[in-house]
């Protein structure tokens, strides 16, 4: 069947049988977009069936943390998707994000937002543009794994997998070829992290072979923003990774005319979830002024990954011509383009009007045209030697002076282990640093074997027995030295799996 959908193509008889949605009506104005746009979908056909599910800013003030209770999470693992308004998260009081939640309880891996320029009747500098960020959606930074680790110094881990990193990429291609699009751009910042980003930069280039047809390129993500942010024309679908999918996925829908115009699709394995990209907006709430546009376009990317193309298409045609036709929301009404101001409910009312109609200036949807699902395999971990070759002690030292530090750990007698270096903030500060460099209470101390070749080049190392660790671990406690955190230093199948100090 040519379905264009996102991860799962239906059968004859699921798309005779109404597809269960658990449905978030959320916090602010999101109850009033959501029967907005389900009024919509009813009148357009759509088989679904809504069971509505409570999370967000009311459970969370009940006492439950988590923003979602045990009769949500039930109804969302029963009915694999999710459809959901923007929801409030109470500020002040510790509370963990419910979307990051989701997302990474249910593996919801890819973060897709298509941003399309609707000019004249969205203002937009860029009229030609049509771009999908596809967005790591449960690594990086966004793990949440944070310590305060001295007086002076905060942590925050950046945690990048293969597995990772070979179902975005892959996603990012079999998207575009289901979707009929041409390039695929990569975003990384491997000139710099050159472990983390170099892993997804080096699945990305591993993963583009397999893909011939489609155009591939790599960009540093500074750049490439720059150049999304003034030619965004230049671009067809974006692969990066989670911060920075998330700061480009909003400077794209902000250049291409509003954050509050676009939809996005949180895709897993086995659930997915379908939701505005804005926020509550809890200042306008109860006016019926708000905008569901955002919604409705999710709306529109949940029908094509059911299966429901067709019902997609006639929605989004709708709305195009209604946009068309110069019925606006306040958030976009423009004198001498706008035909009349209209809020959230006269809006679908409009659109509903036009259930059937396709535009005449803008482009018409055609997700009925794709070819067919989304595969992403399962991964296979390979077989790699793993040995270990030394160790980063992490100090609280409150001196000011490395070479201080430095000597007095070099004249330690420990068990076969030698001191190779100490950074401060990540640059070599000894032996040899230099006097300029500022230096906090936060030393990264890095032994290794004592049969290293450290003076050369490139340096090799011998591999070391725990022990050693164990050994020196001790020896630093006894001697007063207050060790904050350590990381053990790995080659695998011979190749450096760590980072080398700047100027090391």
């Amino acid at each position: 069947m040519d379905t264009k959908v996102l991860t799962r193509q239906p059968s004859k008889k699921q798309l005779n049988t109404p597809v269960k949605v658990a449905v978030a009506q959320g916090d602010g104005i999101g109850p009033e977009i959501m029967k907005a746009t389900l009024r919509i979908l009813e009148a357009a056909g759509a088989n679904i069936e809504p069971e509505f599910i409570e999370l967000g800013e009311k459970v969370y003030l009940s006492g439950n943390t988590s923003g979602i209770d045990a009769n949500a999470w039930d109804a969302i693992r029963n009915n694999k998707i999710i459809f959901k308004a923007p929801i409030t998260t109470p500020q002040g009081k510790g509370y963990k994000s419910l979307n990051v939640t989701l997302r990474k309880s249910l593996g919801l891996f890819a973060n897709v937002r298509p941003v399309t320029a609707l000019h004249p009747f969205v203002p937009t500098h860029f009229p030609n543009m049509d771009v999908v960020i596809i967005r790591e959606n449960e690594e990086d930074l966004y793990a949440g794994i944070e310590h305060r680790q001295t007086q002076d110094v905060y942590q925050c881990l950046k945690l990048i997998t293969r597995p990772g990193c070979e179902r975005i990429v892959r996603y990012a291609f079999e998207y575009a070829k289901a979707f009929g699009r041409k390039k695929v751009t990569c975003m990384v910042k491997d000139n710099i992290m050159k472990i983390t980003d170099g892993l997804f930069h080096t699945v990305f280039d591993e993963i583009a072979k397999e893909y011939p047809e489609i155009e591939n390129d790599v960009q540093i993500i500074d750049i490439g923003s720059a150049r999304l942010a003034a030619k965004p024309e230049q671009y067809d679908v974006i692969v990066t990774a989670n911060l920075y999918g998330d700061i480009i996925s909003d400077i794209a829908a902000e250049i291409g005319g509003s954050v509050g115009m676009c939809g996005s699709a949180n895709i897993g394995k086995n659930v997915a979830m379908f939701e505005a990209i804005h926020g509550s907006a809890p200042d306008i709430s109860g006016q019926g002024i708000a905008n569901p546009s955002g919604l409705i376009n999710a709306a529109v990317a949940m029908l094509a990954h059911i299966g429901q193309s067709e019902i997609g298409d006639k929605v989004k045609n709708a709305w195009l011509t209604t946009l068309e036709e110069g019925y606006h929301t306040a958030d976009i009404y423009q004198e001498g383009i706008s035909l009349k101001k209209v809020g959230a409910q006269e809006f679908a009312n409009q659109v509903i009007s036009n259930l059937g109609q396709t535009p005449s200036e803008l482009a018409k949807s055609v997700l009925a045209h794709g070819k067919g699902a989304v595969q992403i395999p399962d991964y296979v971990r390979k077989t790699e030697h793993k040995e270990l070759v030394g160790v980063d002690v992490f100090l609280d030292w409150q001196g000011n002076d490395p070479n201080e530090l430095g000597d007095a750990l070099s004249e330690l007698d420990i068990y076969r282990l030698k001191l190779k270096m100490i950074t401060n903030r990540g640059v070599k500060v000894y032996p040899k640093g230099l006097k300029e460099t500022y230096c906090t209470d936060h030393w990264r101390c890095r032994f290794v074997g004592d049969d290293a070749k450290i003076n050369t080049k490139e340096p090799t190392y011998a591999s070391i027995d725990f022990e050693r660790v164990v050994a020196l671990l001790s020896k630093l406690g006894n001697l007063g030295y207050d060790v904050i955190k350590t990381e053990n230093l790995y080659e695998f199948d011979g190749k450096r799996g760590f980072s080398l100090g700047q100027g090391e």
